[in-house]
């Protein structure tokens, strides 16, 4: 069984997260779930990124990186939209990690001008009606990360997998659980 560090989206640490958290935990995994936040919670997402604005995107990847800092190397890094981004600067600043997986959004290398360590798998999960998709993110995602998994759900809203919130979509929810287990499962 793998241990996963979760990195929360622009919500925060909701209870939707914290399920889905459970969920990888009750397949049998370590998960630790770092509060970015410290605390704070938004219904709406664009509340959440105008928190993460305020406090600044250095301090949130601060907080990330000291968190996971006294953390051994070959961890999994999951990261949920916001997320992916201190998910993926893991993975390329620290070495030795196990894998990756990235829901509602995927992570462009370039963004950190470096390259994807080889042989560290992984697989992204968006929403094709998804208003803060970034289709060029995807397709250097696909193009520049070895081996990387992108699945596209035909829905709508960006938090699709996110019990509670109203861009839920029990089916899609399902099926990129499913495949996070399963990719998990492997590595």
């Amino acid at each position: 069984m793998a241990e996963i560090v979760l990195f929360h989206h622009a919500g925060g640490l909701t209870d939707g997260v914290v399920a889905f958290a459970q969920r990888l935990r009750d397949a049998g995994h370590e998960v630790h779930t770092p509060d970015l936040f410290e605390g704070r919670t938004f219904a709406d997402v664009r509340e959440g990124m105008a928190y993460a604005d305020s406090v600044g995107e250095d301090v949130i990847a601060a907080r990330a990186a000291e968190i996971v800092a006294p953390m051994p190397r070959d961890l999994v890094y999951g990261g949920l939209s916001m997320g992916a981004a201190r998910a993926a600067e893991h993975v390329l600043a620290r070495p030795g990690a196990r894998a990756a997986f990235f829901l509602y959004g995927a992570v462009a290398p370039s963004w950190w001008a470096a390259t994807w360590p080889e042989g560290v798998r992984s697989q992204a999960h968006v929403a094709a009606g998804d208003e803060f998709r970034e289709p060029a993110a995807e397709a250097e995602y696909v193009s520049e990360v070895d081996g990387g998994e992108l699945f596209v759900y035909p829905v709508p809203g960006h938090l699709f997998a996110e019990t509670g919130h109203p861009d839920h979509d029990a089916d899609a929810a399902t099926r990129a659980t499913e495949r996070v287990l399963a990719f998990l499962a492997e590595v």
